[in-house]
């Protein structure tokens, strides 16, 4: 299934290689144009006579950077973007390109002081345990500056769940493969961005090379419905459907973009939900003020737990997102 191949995958922000050899041989058979940038996005180009439209997802995800050595084996490390200490205790990784199991190691609270068990955990406090004992062997094995990713297996639960990493954005990328499959009267890009979790950098990148009129950022999103947080603070709710945006940190959303999408879900009876939160922000912030700007917008699948070891979400809500893309932009 692409989106159990897209979730496996390691490509946390600065490198998305494996997740870009995956997208650039799922879209060839779909597009006119293909081209890698010197960032890394790959931008596909399905040629069209109506108004040039942008959609976007992020190939990278959350992870980790080595930093350093311990003299006893075990290795030092930083977040490649937004990871809150508390999610990362005792988890297992896969260490670069040879995926290289380690557990993310931390003192016991049997051995935490009072103090020490109110705060908030850094990834400075924690080391990488690779199982070996001194730091000659890791230096053999492991280099400065290798990626690390969580190790958790894409699988399918429940009544219609599946969970697995990094569905903040890939997530998107299925989406927006899944519209390329498609004809359009539009002139359609879809561009597949590195290092947003950083900054959206990506994206300032293929926005302004494209310089498109409207753009529509893919996403993964926040979702927290969950029992102990009051029904009017959930920003999104698993199984009502793909998320729309209204205003994000990094972007006020176009009311007029907003209000043909869900004209569309209405007409054509698709599940939508809007989303009660203004936290985060995506490449859409980035398309809006590259250039001479553009019309944006944000549509999501909520996704549980998200920027950490593991995800949850829906396939009716992801199904859904493709089917609500693919009817607006047959409008556009």
């Amino acid at each position: 299934m692409l989106l159990e191949k897209l979730s496996n995958a390691s490509g946390p922000s600065g490198f998305e290689g494996e997740v870009r050899e995956i997208i650039r041989d799922e879209i060839k058979n779909y597009v006119d144009e293909i081209k890698v940038d010197v960032m890394g996005n790959v931008i596909a180009h399905k040629k069209g006579n109506g108004k040039k439209v942008l959609i976007d997802a992020h190939m990278d995800e959350v992870g980790f950077i080595v930093t350093g050595y311990n003299e006893d084996g075990t290795l030092r490390f930083e977040s490649l973007g937004g990871i809150n200490g508390k999610v990362i205790l005792s988890k297992v990784v896969l260490i670069g390109k040879n995926k290289i199991p380690g557990v993310i190691g931390f003192k016991p609270i049997h051995l935490q002081s009072g103090d020490e068990r109110k705060k908030n955990v850094k990834a400075s406090q924690c080391c990488i345990d690779i199982g070996l004992n001194s730091k000659e062997e890791t230096k053999k094995l492991i280099k400065l500056g290798e990626f690390v990713v969580f190790d958790i297996k894409y699988g399918e639960f429940g009544d219609g769940l599946v969970k697995g990493k990094a569905f903040d954005d890939r997530m998107g990328c299925a989406v927006a493969i899944e519209i390329l499959k498609e004809n359009y009267n539009c002139d359609l890009y879809v561009s597949f961005n590195v290092q947003e979790e950083v900054g959206e950098r990506g994206t300032y990148v293929s926005a302004f090379d494209i310089q498109p009129e409207i753009g529509v950022a893919l996403e993964g999103t926040i979702c927290a419905d969950m029992p102990n947080i009051p029904k009017h603070l959930r920003a999104t709710e698993i199984g009502k459907g793909p998320a729309l945006s209204i205003m994000d940190k990094t972007s006020i959303f176009n009311d007029e973009i907003l209000r043909s999408i869900i004209k569309i879900a209405e007409d054509k009876e698709i599940p939508y939900q809007l989303r009660r939160a203004i936290a985060g922000g995506n490449d859409a912030g980035a398309i809006l003020m590259s250039g001479e700007g553009a019309k944006v917008a944000t549509v999501s699948v909520p996704c549980r737990y998200i920027h950490s070891s593991v995800s949850v979400a829906s396939l009716e809500d992801y199904k859904n997102t493709v089917r609500l893309m693919v009817k607006w932009l047959k409008t556009v």
